[in-house]
């Protein structure tokens, strides 16, 4: 099997190792820790040989993903080699019944699938988290809102994109991540970003775990390239606002 020229993995390629520990877990491991059975990515050489050193082999881990987006058969048909990207996201968003165009970016696509998690997950929010969220959010005369008010406000601020949306998708997927595998992503020292998550979390957890129970139903393959794809869509929004993270940090640090 080889790595299938991808340009929308080829960023992958420019994310420190650490940044990839989350996709080789969710890539390699079930939600216990496990490994799979069906995984190949452990056996390559590269692997083998730079383990835990990710970005050294990022072209296997790009592999790895295709591969699971094909089945048995097809990869066979396309000289061992995987599906491209764009194909394993809209077949995740299809599983997953998100609105979307199919000629639109592989940016934008994924846009939609988190959209699809946050609206979900605003659905499954108290009026009272739904308040707490929107004073969080820095909303004034917050008690003149209601829950529908809210929630709109909140879907507003991600789809006018910018670092403000970067950290909505950050803390969807820390949530995601943590509702499945029971760990979130590590984030750094911040406490806004710290009080978000911990009112998303819960509702984040109800709401994929609904859309679990029927994963688990349709197929392992879909195990992997759901939280594969949420994580990809994480990754891509940390390479866009590399710069505006490390000032962030960098004054959170001098604090």
């Amino acid at each position: 099997m080889a790595y299938r020229y991808d340009p929308d993995l080829e960023f992958l390629g420019t994310l420190k190792s650490e940044e990839l520990d989350n996709l080789v877990n969710i890539l390699t491991k079930d939600k216990k820790g496990e490994s799979l059975l069906t995984e190949t990515l452990t056996s390559e050489r590269n692997y083998i040989r730079y383990y835990p050193d990710h970005q050294k082999y990022w072209k296997e881990i790009a592999q790895e993903l295709q591969l699971f987006g094909g089945n048995t058969f097809m990869n066979l048909i396309k000289g061992g080699k995987g599906v491209l990207y764009k194909e394993v996201l809209c077949d995740v968003c299809d599983k997953m019944k998100v609105n979307y165009n199919k000629s639109s970016s592989v940016k934008r696509i994924e846009e939609n699938l988190l959209m699809k998690i946050l609206q979900t997950t605003l659905e499954k929010m108290t009026p009272e988290e739904l308040k707490k969220l929107a004073i969080e959010m820095g909303l004034k005369n917050v008690e003149e809102f209601n829950p529908q008010k809210i929630a709109a406000a909140f879907i507003c601020m991600f789809n006018l994109g910018g670092f403000t949306s970067y950290k909505i998708t950050l803390i969807i997927v820390n949530a995601v991540m943590k509702a499945l595998f029971g760990h979130g992503l590590k984030l750094a020292a911040n406490a806004a970003l710290a009080r978000w998550v911990s009112i998303l979390t819960g509702p984040v957890g109800v709401a994929i775990t609904s859309i679990w129970t029927l994963i688990d139903i349709a197929g392992p393959a879909y195990r992997v390239t759901i939280p594969a794809v949420i994580q990809i869509a994480y990754l891509r929004s940390l390479s866009e606002f590399r710069d505006e993270i490390d000032q962030e940090q960098e004054w959170e640090l001098k604090l």
